[in-house]
């Protein structure tokens, strides 16, 4: 068994660049196994890369990554993305019903989902069984995150990366979300990292957050560093100024 206090993740001075312009810089740091770790920063800060990086859809341009104390670049990059979740903002769904949006992984691996299994995962992120056979294109903006969330669930993931994925939803629905995050860390031990600008939500949901600026890690500690950080930068930012 994982010991939930080994890192997920390490980065070992981890840089990116795309031509001459470089998105990250030299960050090493780590994520806490089993936690929630919450990603704040302004925009163009480097934390959508930094979530790519994650899961292997880009590759560091110098530095090194490790999961589970293996590099990174050991692992078959078809089983990081399946231990490596991912959600967006846009919840985007193939066309067809939300047990055909479920399904996908598993036809891509040439396996069955099972009605009753999706039935499961439906109950697992908070969604009635009628819904299984609803058009993916009729459901509301909290009911689409909720099947991407049960999507990348069926690859039985073990990492979850999110990407700001309640900025569009109205109140009830993010609070819905969020309480469905936490129970997936609680209850299944699923690593948590989500890039999110509301910060009393990476305060209140994250057990340690992560600060970003122009491509650096600037502080990283318990989420209540938020309500008391060290650097002028970060206190700018904290508060609404600039960086």
């Amino acid at each position: 068994m994982t010991n939930r206090q080994e890192a997920t993740f390490r980065f070992d001075e981890v840089s990116f660049s795309i031509d001459d312009t470089q998105i990250i810089h030299t960050l090493s740091g780590s994520i806490a196994n089993g936690k929630i770790t919450t990603l704040v920063g302004p925009s163009g800060a480097g934390k959508t890369t930094l979530l790519k990086l994650c899961n292997g859809l880009l590759s560091p341009t110098s530095g090194e990554i490790h999961l589970h104390s293996q590099p990174l670049q050991s692992y078959d990059p078809i089983e990081v993305r399946r231990t490596v979740g991912i959600a967006l903002q846009a919840a985007p769904m193939i066309t067809g019903t939300v047990y055909d949006n479920l399904a996908l992984p598993l036809i891509l691996q040439g396996k069955t989902l099972s009605k009753q299994a999706a039935l499961q995962y439906l109950e697992d992120v908070g969604l009635e069984k009628q819904f299984l056979h609803h058009q993916a294109r009729e459901l509301s903006g909290g009911q689409r995150q909720k099947v991407s969330i049960a999507r990348t669930l069926i690859n039985q993931t073990k990492v979850l990366l999110l990407d700001e994925i309640t900025s569009a939803l109205d109140r009830t629905s993010l609070r819905e979300i969020e309480e469905l995050i936490m129970k997936l860390n609680e209850q299944h031990g699923i690593t948590i990292i989500w890039i999110t600008h509301n910060l009393d939500q990476a305060q209140s949901i994250g057990h340690h957050t992560w600060v970003m600026m122009d491509g650096e890690l600037i502080e990283s500690g318990d989420s209540n560093l938020l309500k008391s950080p060290k650097t002028e930068r970060v206190k700018q930012f904290v508060m609404g100024g600039t960086t």
